[in-house]
C-alpha cells in the first residue's frame, strides 16, 4: 500500500489536494492498482503518521513502543500575532528582508513579553518565533539595537504604507501627547518638564500620537521632555496635509493644545479644528459677556460668534465629583493639622510657626489654598474656610466649552461634542502603551534613532492589541488573557528511532478554538523547524542575594 497526493486547481484559483490510499496487485500477469480509501479529509499529521507506518511495516510495533513525544516551544500566540500582522498590513509595510524580520520580531516580542532588546532575544527560548517568522539567519541583541535605528529612518515610509491600507480615508484626526519618565540621565530627548506620571525629579520624553477618527494610530512622534503641547501640534498638520495628502479635514485636540498659532496653521491649510477652552479662557468669555453662567445647562447649548462655534454645557455629575474631590482634599488637610497639633502638644520645644508653614505648603500642594487658610492660636492650628471664595471656585464646576471653526449646520453640536469625546480613544492607547500591557517604559535606549524606533515598535504592537481587543470583545476576554490562553498551545515533537522526527501542533481546546475563530485564523497542523540561532551576548545579571562568597 502507498499514499498518492494529487493537487487539482479549480476555476476559482484555489488548489485542492486529493489524498488516496492505494494498493498494487497483479491480475493476469499485469501490475494494477486500486483505491483502498480516500484520505482527503484526514488531518495532515494523521496522513504523515500513516506514511511513516507504511514505510516501516516490518517494525511497526517499534513505532509505538520506542517513539518518544517531546513538548516543544509555545506556538499558538506567536502564530496568531504573525498572521494578524499580515492581515492588517504590518508585515508588508516592514518588508520581507532581514531588517523587516527583525522588526516584526521586536513587535511580536513586545506584545508577548515586553522588556529590553536583550530579553527579546531570550523570548525565542519560550516562543517559537523563529519558525513562525521563517527567520533567514540568526541574530543577537546588537542586531536588534541596529534594527531600531533602521525603524526610525524608515518610519515615515512604513507609516505611509499602513495609512494607505486604511479602508476609509480619514476626514478627522485625533491628537494628544503624553510623557514617559526616564530612570537614567543619558537619553538624548531626556529633559525636565511637566510630568504627567507624577514622578518628580526625573527626566522624561514627550510622545505625540496621531489617530484617525476610529482611534487607529497612524503616526507617533518623540519630542524632548520639556516640549509644550502646542509646540508639537503643527508637525501633525504637516504630516496629514503633506505626507498623507488629506485636505479639508478636522483636527481634534485637548484643551490647551490648539491655540492662536495652531489655529492659524489649521486655517492656512483650509482645515477645521475642535478643541476645549481652559478655565481662564472660559472666564474671559464670561467677562466679555459672550457667555453667561446662567445659560450653562445639562443639555448642550451653542452660540456662533465671528464664525466660531462655542458648544457648552454643565455636567451635574462632574460638578458633584469636583466638590467631593475638594472635600476629600480638605479632609486630608485636617488630618495633617490634627497630626501637627498633637506634635505641638507633646513636644513643647517645637516651634508653632514652623508647623504653620508646613500646613501652608500642604494647602498649596493640595490646591485648596485659595479658599482655606490656617491660623495659629497659641500652640494650636485651626483651618479657616472662606465660604465666598469656595462658592466662587465651585460655580464653574462641571462647566466646559468646546470651540470649533466648523460652522456648517449639517454638523450638529452633538456631533462636535462626540468627536471631542473621541479623544478618549487616544488616552486609551496611551494607557495600553504605557502602563497596562506594552510597557513603553522603562526605556533602555539613549540615542535619538533608538528612542524613536522603540516608541514606533510600541505603536505597531498597539495596532495588534487593538485588533485582538475588538475581535475578542464578545468572548469577554481581554487581549492579554486571550494571548495567555493561546500561549499554552505548544507543538509536540515525536522522535522515532531510525526515522525522521514529526513536529505537529495539537488540536486546540474549545476556548482556544473560539479565540482563533473570532480572528478567522486556523493553526496549521505542522510547522517547519527553523534552526537560525538567536543568542544573547550578555548574560542575565545575577542577584546579589544569590552570589556566594568564599
Amino acid at each position: 500500500m502507498y499514499i498518492v497526493e494529487t493537487p487539482s486547481k479549480k476555476s476559482s484559483g484555489k488548489v485542492y489536494h486529493t489524498v488516496l490510499l492505494r494498493e498494487s496487485y497483479r491480475e493476469e500477469g499485469k501490475v494494477k492498482s486500486r483505491v483502498v480509501a480516500n484520505l482527503s479529509k484526514w488531518r495532515p499529521e494523521d496522513i504523515h503518521a500513516l506514511k511513516i507506518a507504511l514505510s516501516n511495516k516490518s517494525s511497526v510495533a517499534l513505532l509505538s513502543t520506542h517513539s518518544e513525544c517531546i513538548q516543544g516551544l509555545s506556538i499558538g500566540a506567536s502564530y496568531v500575532l504573525y498572521e494578524l500582522s499580515k492581515k492588517i498590513g504590518i508585515l508588508d509595510a516592514l518588508g520581507a528582508d532581514f531588517n523587516g524580520q527583525l522588526a516584526i520580531w521586536q513587535v511580536l516580542s513586545r506584545v508577548l513579553e515586553q522588556g529590553s532588546r536583550l530579553s527579546a532575544t531570550r523570548i525565542g527560548k519560550i516562543h517559537d518565533l523563529a519558525s513562525v517568522i521563517k527567520l533567514n539567519r540568526g541574530f543577537d541583541e546588537n542586531d536588534l539595537y541596529s534594527n531600531l535605528k533602521w525603524l526610525s529612518k524608515n518610519q515615515a515610509n512604513i507609516e505611509q504604507n499602513l495609512f494607505e491600507r486604511l479602508q476609509n480615508k480619514p476626514t478627522l484626526f485625533l491628537y494628544d501627547v503624553t510623557s514617559s519618565y526616564l530612570e537614567g540621565n543619558c537619553n538624548v530627548f531626556g529633559k525636565y518638564g511637566y510630568n504627567r506620571d507624577g514622578k518628580k525629579r526625573k527626566k522624561q520624553i514627550v510622545i505625540g500620537l496621531l489617530c484617525d477618527q476610529e482611534g487607529t494610530p497612524v503616526s507617533v512622534e518623540v519630542f524632548e521632555g520639556n516640549t509644550q503641547d502646542v509646540k508639537t501640534f503643527n508637525n501633525q498638520v504637516n504630516k496629514v496635509v503633506d505626507r498623507f495628502k488629506c485636505h479639508n479635514v478636522t483636527f481634534v485636540g485637548d484643551r490647551g493644545m490648539i491655540k492662536k498659532d495652531q489655529i492659524q496653521k489649521v486655517s492656512d491649510q483650509n482645515c477645521q479644528y475642535i478643541t476645549a477652552l481652559t478655565l481662564p479662557q472660559l472666564k474671559k468669555l464670561i467677562r466679555d459677556k459672550v457667555l453667561s453662567l446662567e445659560n450653562f445647562q445639562a443639555s448642550l447649548q451653542e452660540i456662533t460668534v465671528n464664525n466660531l462655534r462655542f458648544i457648552y454645557r454643565c455636567n451635574p455629575d462632574r460638578a458633584k465629583e469636583s466638590m467631593m474631590a475638594r472635600m476629600e482634599r480638605l479632609a486630608k488637610v485636617q488630618e495633617k493639622v490634627d497630626a501637627e497639633n498633637l506634635r505641638l502638644s507633646e513636644k513643647t520645644l517645637t516651634e508653632p510657626l514652623c508647623a504653620k508653614k508646613t500646613i501652608q505648603k500642604y494647602l498649596k500642594r493640595l490646591c485648596v489654598h485659595e479658599w482655606v487658610t490656617v491660623k495659629l492660636l497659641a500652640r494650636e492650628l485651626r483651618l479657616v474656610i472662606d465660604d465666598e471664595a469656595l462658592k466662587e471656585k465651585a460655580k464653574y464646576d462641571g462647566c466646559y466649552v468646546l470651540k470649533t471653526n466648523e460652522i456648517s449646520k449639517e454638523i450638529t453640536a452633538r456631533t462636535i461634542f462626540e468627536r471631542y469625546k473621541d479623544l478618549a480613544l487616544v488616552e486609551s492607547a496611551f494607557r495600553t502603551c504605557k502602563t497596562t500591557l506594552l510597557e513603553v517604559r522603562p526605556i533602555y535606549v539613549r540615542s535619538s534613532n533608538s528612542t524613536r524606533g522603540h516608541v514606533f515598535v510600541v505603536m505597531l504592537a498597539y495596532l495588534l492589541i487593538r485588533e485582538l481587543t475588538k475581535s475578542w470583545e464578545h468572548l469577554d476576554l481581554s487581549a492579554e488573557e486571550g494571548l495567555k490562553k493561546l500561549s499554552t498551545i505548544s507543538f509536540n515533537e515525536i522522535e522515532i528511532p531510525n526515522a525522521s522526527s514529526i513536529r505537529y501542533i495539537p488540536r486546540p481546546d474549545d476556548l482556544s478554538s473560539d479565540l482563533l475563530r473570532a480572528l478567522n485564523i486556523e493553526l496549521p497542523s505542522q510547522i517547519a523547524k527553523n534552526t537560525a540561532p538567536v543568542v544573547s551576548r550578555k548574560a542575565i545579571r545575577k542577584s546579589s542575594a544569590l552570589k556566594t562568597t568564599s
